[in-house]
């Protein structure tokens, strides 16, 4: 099955409920998290931003990851606020958060593209084995401490988990 290849300023232009994807031309639908994926991502926006008030958390936020493709992490966190609908720079955390249907290899090249524009922190969060785990080096390095951390700020799987 053969598409169209939209452009890039198609895509945003255009608005996509829930958004999607822009991948070398083709937008991508993305799976919607149910709710052990909504409790996640809402844990990792409540403790984070409790705990530290001049960080910014972004739930599913645009980042442009290079020339031709547009990701839209789980959740992003940044130091200051871009001030744009996409970013451009590269965020200090992102989060994947798995859900039923995603496919293992997509969601590693996704990391691979945060690592490859200079994410400093990339986790995955497996929500029905309550894992999370630190991408590293192109590898997928599971949390054994306790905590995710970027530097001196953390959220425990505790309360990554918390009323799951």
């Amino acid at each position: 099955m053969s598409t169209t290849p939209v452009s890039l300023a198609e895509y945003l232009d255009a608005e996509y409920s829930p958004d999607r994807e822009y991948v070398d031309g083709e937008i991508l639908e993305r799976n919607v998290g149910k709710r052990p994926h909504s409790r996640v991502q809402s844990n990792f926006d409540r403790f984070l931003q409790n705990r530290y008030p001049n960080i910014y958390v972004w739930p599913e936020q645009r980042v442009r990851t290079s020339p031709t493709r547009i990701r839209i992490p789980d959740i992003c966190v940044t130091l200051e606020d871009p001030e744009s609908d996409t970013f451009e720079a590269a965020p200090l955390i992102c989060v994947e958060i798995l859900s039923p249907g995603d496919d293992m290899s997509r969601t590693i090249e996704k990391l691979e593209e945060y690592a490859a524009m200079g994410v400093t922190h990339t986790w995955l969060v497996d929500t029905r084995r309550r894992k999370a785990f630190s991408y590293v080096n192109g590898c997928l390095q599971e949390i054994t401490t306790g905590e995710l951390r970027a530097g001196e700020m953390f959220i425990s799987l505790r309360e990554v988990f918390d009323r799951l």
